[in-house]
Protein backbone atom coordinates (compact mmCIF):
# COMPACT_ATOMS: atom_id res chain seq x y z
CA UNK A 1 0.00 0.00 0.00
CA UNK A 2 1.15 3.56 -0.69
CA UNK A 3 0.01 7.00 -1.86
CA UNK A 4 0.79 7.91 -5.48
CA UNK A 5 -2.56 9.48 -6.43
CA UNK A 6 -3.30 12.30 -3.99
CA UNK A 7 -7.04 12.67 -3.33
CA UNK A 8 -8.76 15.45 -1.38
CA UNK A 9 -12.16 15.31 0.33
CA UNK A 10 -13.97 16.58 -2.76
CA UNK A 11 -12.48 13.84 -4.99
CA UNK A 12 -13.28 11.09 -2.49
CA UNK A 13 -16.86 12.35 -2.23
CA UNK A 14 -17.08 12.24 -6.05
CA UNK A 15 -15.89 8.61 -5.94
CA UNK A 16 -18.41 7.76 -3.22
CA UNK A 17 -21.24 9.24 -5.33
CA UNK A 18 -20.86 6.04 -7.44
CA UNK A 19 -21.73 3.92 -4.38
CA UNK A 20 -24.63 3.59 -2.01
CA UNK A 21 -22.54 3.73 1.16
CA UNK A 22 -23.55 7.06 2.65
CA UNK A 23 -21.69 10.20 3.77
CA UNK A 24 -17.92 10.48 4.15
CA UNK A 25 -16.95 11.06 7.81
CA UNK A 26 -13.15 11.06 7.38
CA UNK A 27 -10.29 9.68 5.24
CA UNK A 28 -6.55 9.11 5.50
CA UNK A 29 -3.79 8.03 3.08
CA UNK A 30 -1.98 4.77 3.95
CA UNK A 31 1.80 4.88 3.37
CA UNK A 32 2.78 1.24 3.95
CA UNK A 33 3.59 -0.90 0.91
CA UNK A 34 4.70 -0.04 -2.59
CA UNK A 35 2.16 -1.02 -5.24
CA UNK A 36 -1.09 0.97 -5.24
CA UNK A 37 -2.61 4.09 -3.69
CA UNK A 38 -4.65 3.31 -0.58
CA UNK A 39 -6.95 5.36 1.62
CA UNK A 40 -8.74 4.48 4.83
CA UNK A 41 -12.35 5.71 4.65
CA UNK A 42 -14.91 6.16 7.40
CA UNK A 43 -18.35 6.34 5.75
CA UNK A 44 -21.53 6.45 7.85
CA UNK A 45 -19.37 5.23 10.78
CA UNK A 46 -18.33 2.15 8.79
CA UNK A 47 -14.70 1.48 7.78
CA UNK A 48 -13.55 0.79 4.20
CA UNK A 49 -10.33 0.75 2.18
CA UNK A 50 -10.20 2.58 -1.16
CA UNK A 51 -7.51 1.31 -3.56
CA UNK A 52 -6.48 3.19 -6.72
CA UNK A 53 -4.51 0.90 -9.06
CA UNK A 54 -1.07 2.06 -10.21
CA UNK A 55 2.18 0.77 -11.64
CA UNK A 56 2.41 -2.99 -12.15
CA UNK A 57 -1.30 -3.80 -11.82
CA UNK A 58 -2.94 -4.42 -15.20
CA UNK A 59 -6.57 -3.35 -15.65
CA UNK A 60 -7.47 -6.70 -17.18
CA UNK A 61 -6.35 -8.47 -13.96
CA UNK A 62 -8.70 -6.52 -11.69
CA UNK A 63 -11.77 -8.76 -12.16
CA UNK A 64 -9.59 -11.73 -11.14
CA UNK A 65 -8.54 -10.05 -7.86
CA UNK A 66 -12.09 -8.95 -7.13
CA UNK A 67 -13.60 -12.38 -7.90
CA UNK A 68 -10.94 -14.16 -5.82
CA UNK A 69 -11.57 -11.99 -2.75
CA UNK A 70 -15.35 -12.36 -3.14
CA UNK A 71 -15.13 -16.17 -3.48
CA UNK A 72 -12.77 -16.54 -0.50
CA UNK A 73 -14.86 -14.19 1.64
CA UNK A 74 -18.06 -16.12 0.84
CA UNK A 75 -16.26 -19.38 1.77
CA UNK A 76 -15.51 -17.86 5.21
CA UNK A 77 -11.82 -17.29 4.54
CA UNK A 78 -11.00 -14.08 6.39
CA UNK A 79 -10.18 -11.35 3.86
CA UNK A 80 -11.68 -8.05 2.62
CA UNK A 81 -14.83 -8.21 0.47
CA UNK A 82 -15.11 -5.96 -2.62
CA UNK A 83 -18.06 -3.52 -2.52
CA UNK A 84 -20.32 -3.17 -5.59
CA UNK A 85 -20.95 0.31 -7.04
CA UNK A 86 -24.30 1.61 -8.34
CA UNK A 87 -23.74 -0.28 -11.63
CA UNK A 88 -23.24 -3.52 -9.68
CA UNK A 89 -19.53 -3.59 -10.56
CA UNK A 90 -16.72 -3.93 -8.03
CA UNK A 91 -14.33 -1.89 -10.21
CA UNK A 92 -14.94 1.84 -10.78
CA UNK A 93 -13.31 4.20 -13.32
CA UNK A 94 -12.23 7.58 -11.99
CA UNK A 95 -10.12 10.20 -13.79
CA UNK A 96 -8.39 7.66 -16.03
CA UNK A 97 -7.66 5.16 -13.26
CA UNK A 98 -9.40 2.07 -11.91
CA UNK A 99 -10.29 1.75 -8.26
CA UNK A 100 -11.99 -0.60 -5.81
CA UNK A 101 -13.54 -0.13 -2.38
CA UNK A 102 -13.34 -3.12 -0.05
CA UNK A 103 -14.62 -3.88 3.44
CA UNK A 104 -12.24 -3.11 6.29
CA UNK A 105 -10.52 -6.09 7.91
CA UNK A 106 -10.21 -5.60 11.68
CA UNK A 107 -6.89 -6.34 13.33
CA UNK A 108 -3.34 -5.28 12.64
CA UNK A 109 -0.05 -6.69 11.45
CA UNK A 110 2.50 -8.07 13.93
CA UNK A 111 6.16 -7.37 13.25
CA UNK A 112 7.36 -10.11 15.64
CA UNK A 113 5.48 -13.33 15.01
CA UNK A 114 5.60 -16.09 17.61
CA UNK A 115 5.94 -19.76 16.58
CA UNK A 116 2.23 -20.14 17.55
CA UNK A 117 1.34 -17.26 15.18
CA UNK A 118 3.27 -19.04 12.40
CA UNK A 119 1.34 -22.23 13.07
CA UNK A 120 -2.01 -20.43 12.77
CA UNK A 121 -0.88 -18.76 9.53
CA UNK A 122 0.13 -22.19 8.17
CA UNK A 123 -3.35 -23.58 8.98
CA UNK A 124 -5.13 -20.66 7.26
CA UNK A 125 -2.93 -20.69 4.14
CA UNK A 126 -3.51 -24.43 3.69
CA UNK A 127 -7.27 -23.77 3.99
CA UNK A 128 -6.94 -21.11 1.30
CA UNK A 129 -5.04 -23.53 -0.98
CA UNK A 130 -7.76 -26.15 -0.53
CA UNK A 131 -10.33 -23.52 -1.55
CA UNK A 132 -8.38 -22.36 -4.62
CA UNK A 133 -7.16 -25.68 -6.05
CA UNK A 134 -10.31 -26.20 -8.13
CA UNK A 135 -11.22 -22.58 -8.93
CA UNK A 136 -11.79 -21.75 -12.58
CA UNK A 137 -10.17 -18.33 -12.14
CA UNK A 138 -7.01 -17.94 -14.20
CA UNK A 139 -4.05 -15.58 -13.85
CA UNK A 140 -0.49 -16.52 -14.64
CA UNK A 141 2.30 -15.36 -12.35
CA UNK A 142 3.88 -12.30 -14.02
CA UNK A 143 6.72 -12.50 -11.47
CA UNK A 144 7.48 -16.20 -11.87
CA UNK A 145 10.89 -17.67 -12.68
CA UNK A 146 10.38 -16.90 -16.40
CA UNK A 147 10.49 -13.16 -15.64
CA UNK A 148 13.51 -12.99 -13.33
CA UNK A 149 16.26 -13.04 -15.99
CA UNK A 150 14.53 -10.23 -17.88
CA UNK A 151 14.08 -8.21 -14.70
CA UNK A 152 17.75 -8.75 -13.79
CA UNK A 153 18.83 -7.48 -17.22
CA UNK A 154 16.99 -4.17 -16.61
CA UNK A 155 18.93 -3.51 -13.36
CA UNK A 156 22.22 -5.35 -13.99
CA UNK A 157 24.28 -2.27 -14.91
CA UNK A 158 22.92 -0.02 -12.17
CA UNK A 159 22.59 -2.33 -9.18
CA UNK A 160 26.26 -1.89 -8.14
CA UNK A 161 24.98 1.45 -6.74
CA UNK A 162 23.25 -0.63 -4.06
CA UNK A 163 26.07 -3.17 -3.48
CA UNK A 164 29.21 -3.72 -5.56
CA UNK A 165 28.82 -7.55 -5.63
CA UNK A 166 25.09 -7.57 -6.37
CA UNK A 167 25.29 -8.44 -10.12
CA UNK A 168 27.58 -11.41 -9.40
CA UNK A 169 25.46 -12.69 -6.47
CA UNK A 170 22.21 -12.42 -8.42
CA UNK A 171 23.76 -14.15 -11.45
CA UNK A 172 25.02 -17.10 -9.36
CA UNK A 173 21.65 -17.62 -7.66
CA UNK A 174 19.69 -17.15 -10.88
CA UNK A 175 21.80 -19.83 -12.61
CA UNK A 176 21.16 -22.26 -9.72
CA UNK A 177 17.43 -21.61 -9.66
CA UNK A 178 16.92 -21.79 -13.44
CA UNK A 179 18.80 -25.11 -13.56
CA UNK A 180 16.89 -26.76 -10.67
CA UNK A 181 13.37 -25.29 -10.83
CA UNK A 182 10.64 -28.00 -10.58
CA UNK A 183 8.07 -28.57 -13.33
CA UNK A 184 5.03 -30.42 -11.95
CA UNK A 185 4.08 -29.69 -8.37
CA UNK A 186 0.52 -29.33 -6.97
CA UNK A 187 -0.76 -25.87 -7.81
CA UNK A 188 -3.69 -23.49 -7.71
CA UNK A 189 -4.23 -19.84 -6.83
CA UNK A 190 -1.72 -18.56 -4.27
CA UNK A 191 -1.57 -15.18 -2.49
CA UNK A 192 2.13 -14.75 -3.47
CA UNK A 193 2.84 -11.80 -1.12
CA UNK A 194 2.34 -13.10 2.42
CA UNK A 195 4.50 -10.65 4.36
CA UNK A 196 3.89 -9.56 7.98
CA UNK A 197 2.05 -6.43 6.86
CA UNK A 198 -0.52 -8.46 4.89
CA UNK A 199 -1.45 -10.79 7.78
CA UNK A 200 -3.63 -9.39 10.57
CA UNK A 201 -4.14 -10.43 14.19
CA UNK A 202 -6.51 -9.37 16.96
CA UNK A 203 -5.03 -9.99 20.41
CA UNK A 204 -2.64 -12.61 19.04
CA UNK A 205 -5.40 -14.46 17.15
CA UNK A 206 -5.28 -14.63 13.32
CA UNK A 207 -7.91 -12.25 11.91
CA UNK A 208 -7.27 -12.38 8.15
CA UNK A 209 -5.21 -11.63 5.05
CA UNK A 210 -5.19 -8.49 2.88
CA UNK A 211 -3.62 -7.30 -0.39
CA UNK A 212 -4.26 -9.99 -3.01
CA UNK A 213 -2.77 -7.98 -5.91
CA UNK A 214 0.01 -10.49 -6.66
CA UNK A 215 -2.33 -13.51 -6.48
CA UNK A 216 -1.87 -15.93 -9.36
CA UNK A 217 -1.64 -19.58 -10.32
CA UNK A 218 1.55 -21.19 -9.06
CA UNK A 219 2.90 -24.06 -6.97
CA UNK A 220 1.44 -24.22 -3.45
CA UNK A 221 4.98 -25.00 -2.23
CA UNK A 222 6.18 -21.70 -3.75
CA UNK A 223 3.74 -19.94 -1.36
CA UNK A 224 5.35 -21.86 1.52
CA UNK A 225 8.79 -20.76 0.27
CA UNK A 226 7.59 -17.12 0.19
CA UNK A 227 6.32 -17.50 3.79
CA UNK A 228 9.68 -18.92 4.92
CA UNK A 229 11.42 -15.85 3.47
CA UNK A 230 8.88 -13.32 4.71
CA UNK A 231 8.01 -14.70 8.16
CA UNK A 232 10.78 -17.01 9.39
CA UNK A 233 13.95 -14.88 9.43
CA UNK A 234 14.86 -12.97 12.59
CA UNK A 235 17.38 -10.24 13.37
CA UNK A 236 18.82 -7.19 11.63
CA UNK A 237 19.57 -7.30 7.91
CA UNK A 238 23.34 -7.89 8.31
CA UNK A 239 22.78 -10.57 10.91
CA UNK A 240 19.61 -12.37 9.82
CA UNK A 241 19.12 -15.97 10.86
CA UNK A 242 16.52 -18.54 9.83
CA UNK A 243 14.18 -19.45 12.69
CA UNK A 244 13.62 -23.19 12.26
CA UNK A 245 11.10 -23.24 15.14
CA UNK A 246 8.86 -20.75 13.30
CA UNK A 247 9.20 -22.67 10.02
CA UNK A 248 8.46 -26.00 11.75
CA UNK A 249 5.35 -24.49 13.38
CA UNK A 250 4.21 -23.06 10.05
CA UNK A 251 4.60 -26.50 8.42
CA UNK A 252 2.89 -28.29 11.34
CA UNK A 253 -0.09 -25.95 10.93
CA UNK A 254 -0.09 -26.25 7.14
CA UNK A 255 0.17 -30.05 7.04
CA UNK A 256 -2.62 -30.44 9.62
CA UNK A 257 -4.90 -29.25 6.76
CA UNK A 258 -3.07 -30.21 3.55
CA UNK A 259 -0.41 -32.94 3.17
CA UNK A 260 2.82 -32.06 1.36
CA UNK A 261 4.04 -34.44 -1.35
CA UNK A 262 7.62 -35.77 -1.31
CA UNK A 263 8.32 -33.70 -4.45
CA UNK A 264 7.14 -30.53 -2.69
CA UNK A 265 9.46 -31.26 0.26
CA UNK A 266 12.46 -32.07 -1.93
CA UNK A 267 12.03 -28.81 -3.88
CA UNK A 268 11.57 -26.48 -0.90
CA UNK A 269 15.24 -25.39 -1.01
CA UNK A 270 15.21 -24.22 -4.64
CA UNK A 271 11.73 -22.69 -4.26
CA UNK A 272 12.92 -20.73 -1.20
CA UNK A 273 16.04 -19.59 -3.06
CA UNK A 274 13.81 -18.51 -5.97
CA UNK A 275 11.39 -16.66 -3.70
CA UNK A 276 14.29 -14.73 -2.12
CA UNK A 277 15.60 -13.88 -5.57
CA UNK A 278 12.18 -12.68 -6.75
CA UNK A 279 11.85 -10.22 -3.83
CA UNK A 280 15.47 -9.11 -4.12
CA UNK A 281 15.01 -8.32 -7.82
CA UNK A 282 11.73 -6.40 -7.43
CA UNK A 283 13.12 -4.42 -4.49
CA UNK A 284 16.29 -3.57 -6.47
CA UNK A 285 14.06 -2.45 -9.35
CA UNK A 286 11.90 -0.28 -7.04
CA UNK A 287 14.96 1.25 -5.37
CA UNK A 288 16.41 2.25 -8.75
CA UNK A 289 13.06 3.44 -10.16
CA UNK A 290 11.37 5.48 -7.42
CA UNK A 291 8.54 7.73 -8.59
CA UNK A 292 9.18 11.40 -7.85
CA UNK A 293 6.65 12.98 -5.51
CA UNK A 294 5.10 9.69 -4.35
CA UNK A 295 4.60 9.14 -0.63
CA UNK A 296 6.05 5.64 -0.38
CA UNK A 297 8.47 3.64 1.76
CA UNK A 298 10.67 1.60 -0.59
CA UNK A 299 11.68 -1.69 1.02
CA UNK A 300 15.37 -2.49 1.45
CA UNK A 301 16.65 -5.07 -1.07
CA UNK A 302 19.73 -5.87 1.04
CA UNK A 303 17.62 -7.85 3.53
CA UNK A 304 17.50 -10.59 0.90
CA UNK A 305 21.24 -11.23 0.55
CA UNK A 306 21.44 -13.06 3.91
CA UNK A 307 18.33 -15.06 2.99
CA UNK A 308 19.88 -16.10 -0.33
CA UNK A 309 23.06 -17.14 1.46
CA UNK A 310 21.07 -19.39 3.80
CA UNK A 311 19.08 -21.01 0.95
CA UNK A 312 22.19 -21.52 -1.19
CA UNK A 313 23.90 -23.36 1.68
CA UNK A 314 20.87 -25.40 2.82
CA UNK A 315 21.16 -29.11 2.01
CA UNK A 316 17.49 -30.11 1.82
CA UNK A 317 14.07 -29.60 3.41
CA UNK A 318 15.36 -30.86 6.79
CA UNK A 319 17.30 -27.60 7.15
CA UNK A 320 13.90 -25.83 7.02
CA UNK A 321 11.66 -28.15 9.00
CA UNK A 322 13.33 -31.19 10.56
Amino acid sequence: MAVYTKLNQNKIEQILSNYNLGKLDSFKGIEEGIENTNYFLLVNKKKFILTVYEKRVKSEDLPFFSDLMSILNKANFKCPAPICNNKNNTITDFEGKKLMIVSFLEGKAKQNLSPANCKSIGIEIAKMHNLTKNLRLKRKNDLSINSWRKLFNTVKDKCTKIHKDLPKLIEQNLNDVEKNWPKNLPQGIIHADLFHDNIFFIKDKFSGVIDFYFSCEDFFAFEIAICFNALCFDGLKNNLSFNVTKAKNFIDGYTSVRTLTDEEKSNIKVLSQGAALRFLLTRVFDTLNTIEGAIVKVKDPMEYLKRLEFHKNAKNHEDYFF
